[in-house]
């Protein structure tokens, strides 16, 4: 995908100097990241031409694909902010710096850095909601190319992927790029399912068709008759919405009907009606399945009649009705939206759009008032990332709240001065205690007090929603500082004294105005009050206090560690026969002749990346590096044990490896298989297999390879077994 593409799909909607300004962009960028390649070894500039791309499908304006093209080169080059701000602009500049990650400050793990990430990302989006758009299109490329990636890393994205950025997706209505993330995160995380799933729906797919064109013909034929435009289609589901209803609700694949929807676009809102009563005309509607989201959109602004019919047949089949605005709405969600179609340079949702949107807004107050990023990234995730039921105030205006709220999660939603004077609630007419579950469609009324004294401690364990707690917790910070800042002090001295260190010797005023500053408070009295009204916790308190009595235990730690891998060296006398006896064809660096021992989580090779691990009295034991057992830098002492280890040059033995087949389960499915691996000239120690009642076929088998490429090899054998969907190497 090059330039000259990106530029034939920007031209058929911009003008000739914004094509001008592309191009520029681009060859600043290909300038910029000359001779860096990604990982499956191509250019690294075919990446941010491949997100521009992205944005140009949806008709995104030139800032967003100039900044979509140099999105990387503040991170990856020695480009600056100010270098774009000076060539670019402050617009383009600020959304490439939201978009930058904080790479070179110093965090205590790599969760800190990425939720401090996190939190600088959805800041800048809320500022300016293309930051976001592009980063989704970063993303989705990302997924599109995650097979160069390792084994680790690709389980590590994909889950990362399913649970921030497609629900992100979700929430700005963009349809196309969450539906393929979903899937191909699936792919990753779950194989056997995906695959399976994938068969299944191409094994019915032929019969499903013509019935569903048989259903578009008559529906056609009847329009026609009303003089009503419309454009029929089927819409095939994807995989990863299958299996999301297979598991939620405890299915097997043939329990699942509407495999195939109906999609009419018509022109007009009146349309819709219209169609939607010929089709209860020609066939019945099942209870409970009809949804109007025209009259009442969903947060994302989607807008459609769902309905589900009983065919011909008996087959129950979705049917879901729309105008071609509303169904480019559903394809790009905001996007579809955006101001700056107007000339209008600002990222912000215009109109209505904007006030439906409004949850931007909560993210700002959201981080102000939370100084932990992963505390943040809780709330987030609670708040803006769970389902939601839309409830109603009695004059009949809806709220939309994340799934499990209670009415005091509503009073604050309503207005702050609500939640404060809140004294009790009535649902649906009738009075019910604070901690009553909300449900979509529920009436709730709110009953205040002038005399009420206020939020009360346990109303922070009431309240569901992140908003909710944040705006109770500033009652206290305002309310009772005096107060706080005593019992802030009080949590903190117990909090030394769990740990077995005394306050007086820690709480010192020096101590605490430094690690006040850590935290951004203006003063110690600011930090005590915050412990007292659960701004900030005596715990995190307490670890940047002693950060330096930890920084020396780590030391001798380390000296400790030094003097242990001393004690694993054999004897001179014994070096040779040692050497041959338990190294492996692996050499510690650093070090000669240490007890060596593969660790059978994960059943290194030669050619795999391998790290050591020093266990008491046992030697070194090798992982490869993307293994789930190798401590992180987070977990401190266990990670001190980590030392570097590599394959010496001539190995010649032959190393245990466990790989799982996944295939359509046919008659002579195994003997294919086992004729595969033998023409590879390759042992199996072992093998064991079984169906399940979805025809999928499921091989385990234990090979004996002498490295990476002999593995591969025996792979791509295996793969090429007809009805064989996947193989993979197999971790404990």
């Amino acid at each position: 995908m090059g330039i000259e593409q990106l530029l034939e799909k920007a031209s058929s909607y911009m003008k000739e100097q914004d094509l001008k300004r592309i191009r520029d962009a681009y060859e600043y960028a290909e300038e910029a990241h000359r001779g860096q390649t990604r990982k499956s070894g191509e250019p690294y500039i075919l990446h941010p031409v491949a997100v521009a791309q992205i944005m140009a499908n949806m008709q995104m304006d030139v800032v967003t694909i100039e900044a979509a093209l140099l999105h990387d080169v503040v991170e990856d080059t020695s480009v600056t902010i100010e270098d774009l701000q000076a060539r670019f602009g402050e617009t383009l500049a600020g959304l490439v710096d939201g978009l930058t990650k904080l790479e070179r400050i110093q965090f205590r793990s790599k969760e800190e850095q990425q939720n401090e990430n996190y939190r600088k990302m959805f800041v800048a989006m809320a500022n300016d909601i293309r930051v976001i758009l592009i980063k989704l299109a970063d993303r989705l490329h990302n997924m599109r190319t995650l097979k160069f990636q390792s084994e680790e890393s690709q389980r590590r994205i994909a889950h990362e992927t399913l649970e921030i950025y497609c629900p992100i997706a979700h929430r700005l209505g963009i349809s196309t790029i969450k539906w393929e993330m979903e899937d191909i995160a699936l792919r990753f995380l779950n194989p056997q399912q995906y695959y399976r799933i994938a068969h299944l729906m191409k094994m019915k797919r032929a019969e499903r068709e013509q019935y569903i064109g048989e259903l578009i013909s008559k529906i056609q034929e009847k329009l026609s008759e009303m003089g009503i435009q419309g454009d029929l289609s089927g819409r095939p589901k994807h995989i990863y919405s299958v299996y999301k209803k297979m598991t939620a609700r405890n299915k097997q694949f043939d329990e699942i009907y509407d495999l195939l929807a109906i999609r009419i676009l018509v022109d007009n809102i009146k349309d819709c009606y219209a169609t939607l009563g010929i089709i209860h005309t020609l066939w019945k509607p099942m209870p409970g399945r009809f949804k109007d989201y025209i009259a009442m959109p969903k947060a994302n602004m989607y807008q459609s009649l769902h309905t589900t019919i009983v065919g011909p047949t008996g087959e129950p089949t979705e049917v879901q009705i729309r105008t071609y605005e509303m169904h480019r709405t559903s394809e790009f969600g905001i996007a579809a939206h955006w101001a700056y179609k107007d000339g209008k340079d600002q990222g912000v949702v215009p109109g209505s759009f904007g006030d439906k949107m409004n949850w931007f807004r909560e993210i700002i107050e959201l981080q102000q008032e939370t100084r932990d990023a992963a505390e943040f990234m809780e709330s987030l995730k609670m708040d803006f990332f769970t389902d939601l039921v839309f409830v109603f105030t009695p004059k009949g205006e809806v709220f939309e709240l994340p799934a499990g709220s209670v009415p005091l999660d509503f009073a604050y939603r309503i207005h702050t001065e609500v939640g404060n004077r809140t004294i009790g609630a009535k649902v649906n007419g009738r009075i019910v205690p604070l901690d009553h579950k909300l449900k979509t469609g529920d009436i709730v009324e709110i009953l205040t007090s002038k005399h009420s004294y206020g939020p009360s401690q346990d109303w922070l364990k009431i309240a569901q929603s992140s908003h909710a707690r944040a705006k109770i917790r500033q009652w206290f910070k305002k309310e009772k500082r005096e107060e706080n800042v005593d019992k802030g002090r009080d949590m903190l001295e117990r909090e030394l004294r769990r740990i077995g260190l005394e306050p007086f010797e820690w709480m010192t005023e020096d101590k605490l105005q430094e690690v006040a500053r850590k935290f951004t408070f203006n003063d110690t009295e600011d930090m005590m009050s915050a412990i007292g009204f659960g701004g900030i916790t005596a715990a995190q308190i307490c670890t940047r206090l002693t950060e330096k009595l930890r920084k020396e235990a780590e030391e001798a730690q380390q000296i400790q560690l030094t003097s242990e891998v001393k004690e694993l060296k054999p004897s001179p006398a014994g070096a040779a026969a040692a050497r041959k006896r338990a190294t492996h064809g692996v050499k510690v660096k650093g070090a000669d002749n240490l007890l060596v021992r593969f660790a059978r989580c994960c059943n290194p090779v030669p050619g795999d990346d391998i790290i050591g691990y020093i266990t008491r009295g046992r030697g070194v034991s090798v992982h490869r590096t993307d293994c789930s057992n190798i401590p992180t830098a987070a977990e401190g002492e266990e990670a001190a044990r980590v030392i570097e280890v590599e394959w010496e040059e001539a190995v010649e033995a032959n190393y245990s490896v466990e790989i799982e087949i996944l295939g359509h389960d046919r008659r002579g499915l195994l003997n294919e298989v086992l004729q595969a691996v033998s023409e590879s000239k390759t042992n199996i120690s072992a093998v064991s297999g079984r169906s399940d009642k979805n025809k999928m076929s499921i091989i385990h088998m234990t090979i004996l390879i002498r490295n990476k490429d002999h593995l591969q090899s025996v792979v791509e054998k295996i793969k090429r077994v007809k009805d064989i969907f996947s193989v993979q190497r197999m971790m404990q």
